[in-house]
């Protein structure tokens, strides 16, 4: 099932300039990819002195673990708890900025494991078929998360 940007906000606490995604491909119960221009953009809040530092690219990672933590729930109904990054491991970065890649970025998030209150995702931001950045995430989250 794909989603378009505004399905997307929908699931998260994130809107206008901040919801970073534009679609999410293909998802299941262990994995998202999602799609991103918003990298490209002038007026993306996260750019620093007119360049986007590629530790950002760790939020998009978190946005798109965001929107398949909110797709993998098991009521449809249910509030989600919020979730807080809690940790970062193994963060490796492959290029110097984001900013001026030309092509859409592709996010990639693998669901690892969950306990009552963390979850763990694999993670890696890649354009076309050059990684961009990969790393690990650990999320806190706020209240019961085990069905």
């Amino acid at each position: 099932m794909r989603l378009n940007q505004k399905e997307i906000e929908a699931l998260i606490p994130h809107s206008g300039t901040m919801s970073l995604l534009n679609e999410v491909i293909v998802w299941d119960e262990d994995h998202i990819i999602c799609l991103a221009n918003s990298h490209r953009s002038k007026h993306n809040p996260l750019r620093n002195e007119n360049a986007l530092s590629p530790v950002c690219g760790v939020e998009y990672a978190a946005q798109a673990m965001a929107v398949h933590r909110a797709l993998s729930k098991s009521d449809p109904h249910e509030e989600p708890h919020p979730g807080y990054l809690a940790s970062i491991k193994n963060l490796d970065l492959m290029v110097s900025r984001l900013d001026d890649i030309v092509s859409d970025l592709v996010i990639e998030a693998k669901f690892l494991m969950r306990d009552k209150e963390f979850l763990v995702y694999q993670f890696r931001v890649l354009s076309e078929d050059l990684g961009l950045l990969s790393g690990r995430a650990i999320i806190y989250v706020k209240g019961n998360f085990i069905n």
